[in-house]
């Protein structure tokens, strides 16, 4: 008898069109299955936090979208990641963007495939949007060059502060490794080996590579931990980390980015790691070389570069290619 009661409850709140319950059902085991999703990439993958919360926004967005469709991320079809991805075109977002969400849902079906939670991948014959078209900015070597001149004539004062110095040291250092900014907040002074002129970073995903200085950079940072961090270190908790504040804290993200806009309003931390791989492409460096010192795990991520290069790859062939000034030539020198 209390069964039937239960059941001609749940059947009159329905027949009212009161579908909270019902929907809040599907949305709870949308929250769960990210969290372990999220969980995943944090333990198992070795993302870092910031990464993991990118992912995690870029999945409630597609779940917001799918809730519209009345479709779930397990039952989701082909037609919904396609439509999702023309969603987001039709409302501006740039093709870089929108290729970073696909890749993040293609990891996620893999996930969900590995872990029998579906039977096919949505994502698969779908076309990535072509982010290779939206070529990274760079500044020209010579607003580069201005750049680290003027922060180096404020260093070199007699009356130079420890700010000057770090400051220095911060933005020849991102240019000279093509650091990422988090990479660069992320430093310790343990990770430094100025007498092989190189630093240990620590990139995505926790992976550790070895990225080489040049001859200013190591003398900027040298410079700095003598005369410009002790001060520092005393008056904060962040010993251990090679950049510090004025109150002697890590050094935040947005700190450098605004540091780096103060230097130059046209720069970015990211544009100065742009910089770096387009200005070592363009006299001459591989890709190959320019891929493991950005830390990029796909080469094809590299080869961005390449479009960036074009008037020296030009020159080279003019120079190199045995036709390119015609068969006549080749008589000619035979």
């Amino acid at each position: 008898m209390e069964f039937w009661c239960l059941r001609s409850w749940f059947l009159s709140i329905c027949g009212r069109g009161d579908s909270s319950i019902i929907a809040a059902v599907p949305e709870k085991r949308n929250s769960e299955l990210l969290r372990e999703y999220v969980a995943y990439l944090r333990v198992e993958k070795g993302l870092r936090p910031l990464s993991c919360e990118a992912y995690e926004r870029d999945l409630l967005q597609f779940a917001e979208y799918l809730e519209r469709e009345n479709a779930l991320p397990l039952s989701a079809t082909h037609a919904h990641v396609a439509g999702f991805l023309e969603h987001l075109g039709t409302h501006g977002v740039e093709s870089r963007s929108a290729a970073r969400k696909l890749s993040c849902l293609r990891g996620f079906y893999r996930w969900l495939l590995l872990d029998k939670r579906v039977e096919r991948d949505p994502t698969i014959n779908l076309d990535s949007p072509s982010s290779w078209k939206v070529l990274p900015k760079s500044l020209p070597q010579s607003e580069v060059s201005e750049m680290l001149e003027r922060v180096g004539v404020a260093a070199e004062h007699t009356q130079a502060d420890a700010i000057s110095l770090r400051d220095r040291a911060i933005l020849e250092l991102l240019y000279a490794g093509g650091l990422r900014v988090s990479e660069l907040t992320g430093l310790n002074v343990v990770d430094l080996s100025l007498d092989a002129g190189r630093v240990l970073v620590r990139g995505k995903g926790d992976k550790e590579r070895i990225v080489p200085l040049g001859k200013a950079a190591v003398e900027a940072i040298e410079k700095y931990l003598k005369q410009g961090r002790p001060d520092l270190a005393k008056r904060g908790r962040g010993a251990a980390k090679l950049f510090l504040s004025t109150r002697g804290e890590p050094l935040t993200r947005q700190w450098v980015w605004r540091l780096v806009k103060s230097a130059d309003a046209q720069a970015s931390p990211h544009m100065l790691r742009h910089s770096c791989a387009t200005h070592m492409v363009e006299r001459g460096a591989d890709l190959r070389t320019v891929q493991t010192l950005l830390g990029h795990a796909d080469i094809a991520t590299t080869q961005v570069y390449t479009h960036l290069a074009l008037g020296r790859l030009k020159a080279v062939h003019r120079q190199c290619h045995p036709r390119e000034n015609g068969p006549r030539a080749k008589r000619a020198s035979e």
